[in-house]
Formats: C-alpha cells, structure tokens, sequence
C-alpha cells in the first residue's frame, strides 16, 4: 500500500473513532443529563403528593379510629384528578401492601413495592412495550395508617430524543467522513509528492545517472529532506568514501539525539500523565506544571547543544558557577518517583564550574544505564565529595556489571555489552558514547569500575569553584 494511501486510511480511522467516542458521549450525556432531572422531578412529585394526600388525610371527619379504605380512595381520586393533563398515575397500596386505589394505565409489576421501606423514597425506570416510564415510591403515614404511594411518570420521550440525537450524528459523522476524505487525498497527495520525487531520483541513481537532482518543492522537513539527498548526490559523485563518512555521521547524530530526547520526554508524559489521570492540589499541580515547562525548555536548549557536540563539535561547553545541590536535586526529582528501585543520594554541597545542563544529560545517563544494569528492588547509589582536585561524582549500581574485556569498548556508540537486556530495556547504546563527548569538553571523562556480578561504578571529575588549582586532566 502506498504511503498516501496509508497515511489517508489511518487518518480516516482516527477521524472516524474521534467522531464516533465523542458522538456518543455528547449524545448520552445530554440523555443522562434530561433522565436525571425527569427523576427528580419525579421524586419531588412524589413528595408533593405525599405531604398533599397526608393533608387531606388530617382534614377527614373522625368517624374510626383508622382511616378507611374509601377515603384513601377518595383522597387518591381527587389527587388524581388535580393533576390532570400531566399524566400523572398513582397507585395506593395498605400496610400489606395490597392494591386500594390505583389509576387507568398503571399497569407495572410490585418489585418497587416489595422492596419499598417506611420514610424512604425509591425509584426506578422502566419499559412497557415502546414506552418508558420512571416509578417512584414512598411511605405515607396517615391517622395511624402506614400506606404506600407509588406514581409513574411517562418519560418516552427522552429516549426518543436520544434516538433521534444518535440519528442525527450518524448521518452528520457519515458526511464529515466523506469530506475528511476528500480533503485528506488531496493533502495526503501534497505531502508525499516530494517522496514521490525523491524516489524517481532514486531510480535515476540506482541506473547509474549520479547528476540527477530531485526538484524540491518545499521548504518544511521533507523539502529539507530533499536538499540533504541531493547534497548527498553531490557528495557521492565526488567520492563513495566521504559519502560514507556523511551518512555515519548523520546517523550517530540522530541516534544521539533520539536517545538524548528519551529522559526530558519521559518527565514530560510522565507527569501530564499524572496532571490528567488523578486530581491534584494547587502546589502539585504547578509543580508538575513546572517540571513539563523545564523539560521542555531543556529540549529546546539540547536540540542546538547536540548538534554541536556530535557534529561539529568545535563549540565548547557554557562553562558556569552551578550548585551542587540543584544537580542531585534534579535527579532526586526524575527518578525518585520510580519505587522499583532504591536511590540512595549522599553528596556535599559546594560549586562546581560546568554546563548544568550538560551534566545534568551526564548524570541522568549514568543512573538510567545503572537502572537497566539492575534487577526491581535494587540498590543504586549516587554520590558527591570534594577531593583535592576537584569534585567527584559517582553512580554506583549492584547489578550484573560489566566484564573486564568489554570496559574499552563500552563509551563506542552503539555498542552494548549485552544488546538482548539493553534493547529490552529501550537501550540504544548512544549513552555513554555521549558522556564521553560532554565531559570532553569539561577536560574531564569517565572513570568505571566494574567486576560482574557485583556491580559497576562510574565517576567523573569537575573542577570545584573557588579552589586555585589548575584544571588538569584526570587520570583512571
């Protein structure tokens, strides 16, 4: 299937889902919406009409010591016939909850009754044959008689509406499908026609015509896309080797970047996630809020730092005064939250002179690997000290460590000591590789220890403000 076709289907089936979910919710919310006030209205006449009969009741010449059966009759009669144009339906029933008076069209069952209890209302909707009714009952107590009175109240026509509201968004869902179609091809065919270019060079290169060009046609990502082909063109007509320098290039740029993407992203879903599935309090909610925000500006800012430090890697690190303390307070913060483990933080407060954000990416991607080097439960470890020559940090994890013939290789992008686990869990083996090139321009590296099946260590040197001495490099 062609891509247009692809991205035409899949954009029909969400647009028909998103209608079809938001239709029927709209449309049964304003059902339940109209059947909840036609029960209260239904209760509150029932109400009426209990403290009205019970009035009438008070006003019946005392002849018995009870109130008798033909006078409840005339009571309900009279009420009835109070009523009328309403609709309105009653049935009486005594203290054994036998029938004494009940109205023309009051033809339901006694299970409202059987269940019904003294100074309780009750109610219930239901069908008889294409018509819907709500039946309400309650208690009455009158000249020391304890009756029962029921009401039905025709509610028909709220099911109609409902019926009648289904039709309509079905009928207006079905046309807006059809015009999302048609608006959709002709933008599906727009946004692939580029690719469709791209291809037809492709061909072209494929039969040995390398000075083909593909047209572009755009300016957005995929016009970007087509210049980056045919600068490669030109690059490949010039020479198969430096092509391939350009393409490896390009790949270690992305495959950094989307790792690098991975840690602000999951803060960022993570909490939006907890701001839309639970309520929270005022201070939570801009907490979380402000977290999002951070994350994302961090992303903004680490789009233009990565693309410095992977690919042309000429301009130094924004070398600043940052506290000790907002370091491990950031990480406190990303993953504290993850209850499978057990973070212990131990570190003493003081400056360093670094990039923040820089090392903050460093940090996060050494407690990330020590996670996924751990089974649940585990102890991670993540420490800070002052030392003569400047200030340490360490990342130290109990998990299934790293062999002693692999530690030169494991800071190669791409490269993971065990790819099953690492893969399992999202690893992409771009981390440490991009530690390597951070901490390169903080004249500092990496320093790990590690015996397998005991753990590994990870520490790194920065030089502590307000200390004299000179920036030297570190050395395993």
């Amino acid at each position: 299937m062609k891509f247009s076709h692809k991205l035409l289907l899949w954009t029909t089936i969400i647009i028909a889902l998103t209608l079809g979910f938001s239709g029927y919710y709209f449309v049964n919310y304003v059902f339940e919406t109209s059947l909840e006030r036609e029960v209260n209205q239904a209760l509150d006449e029932n109400s009426i009409l209990r403290f009205a009969f019970e009035t009438a009741a008070l006003n019946v010449p005392v002849k018995y010591d009870l109130l008798q059966n033909s006078s409840v009759e005339q009571i309900a009669s009279n009420l009835e016939t109070s009523g009328q144009g309403t609709g309105r339906l009653l049935r009486i029933s005594d203290e054994e909850k036998q029938t004494i008076y009940v109205s023309d069209g009051f033809e339901t069952d006694d299970e409202l009754l059987s269940v019904a209890e003294e100074n309780q209302y009750s109610y219930r909707v239901i069908q008889s044959g294409d018509r819907y009714y709500i039946q309400t009952g309650s208690s009455v107590n009158a000249l020391g008689r304890g009756l029962y009175l029921e009401t039905l109240k025709d509610v028909s026509q709220v099911f109609e509406e409902r019926e009648t509201g289904f039709l309509v968004y079905r009928r207006l869902m079905i046309l807006m499908l059809v015009l999302g179609i048609v608006v959709m091809y002709f933008i599906s065919s727009g946004l692939t026609k580029p690719i469709r270019r791209l291809m037809r060079a492709t061909r072209e290169m494929a039969a040995g015509d390398y000075s083909y060009r593909a047209k572009q046609v755009s300016s957005d990502e995929l016009g970007q896309l087509t210049q980056d082909f045919n600068h490669m063109s030109e690059a490949l007509e010039q020479t198969i080797d430096q092509l391939e320098d350009e393409v490896q290039a390009r790949e270690d740029f992305v495959g950094a970047f989307a790792h690098e993407l991975k840690t602000p992203l999951t803060s960022i879903i993570g909490y939006a996630d907890m701001l839309r599935s639970r309520k929270l309090d005022e201070e939570k909610s801009l907490l979380s809020a402000n977290y999002i925000y951070t994350e994302g500006k961090r992303l903004e800012a680490m789009s233009l730092r990565l693309l410095d430090i992977i690919v042309t890697k000429k301009e130094g690190a924004k070398i600043q005064k940052v506290p000790v303390d907002s370091l491990f307070e950031y990480l406190r913060n990303m993953f504290l939250p993850n209850e499978s483990m057990e973070f212990v933080f131990s570190y003493e407060q003081t400056y360093v002179l670094a990039d923040a954000s820089l090392i903050q990416t460093v940090l996060v991607n050494l407690l990330d690997n020590a996670c996924k080097a751990s089974d649940a439960g585990s102890r991670i470890e993540i420490g800070g000290y002052s030392q003569e020559d400047g200030y340490r940090f360490t990342v130290r994890d109990y998990g299934i460590g790293i062999p002693e013939e692999e530690l030169s290789k494991i800071t190669q992008a791409f490269y993971m000591v065990d790819k099953s686990r690492s893969r399992s869990r999202n690893g992409a083996g771009l981390g440490l590789a991009l530690c390597t090139e951070i901490l390169a321009l903080h004249d500092s590296k990496l320093e790990i220890e590690s015996t397998p099946g005991e753990g590994t260590s990870v520490g790194f040197l920065l030089l502590e403000a307000g200390k004299e001495a000179q920036h030297e490099a570190i050395h395993s």
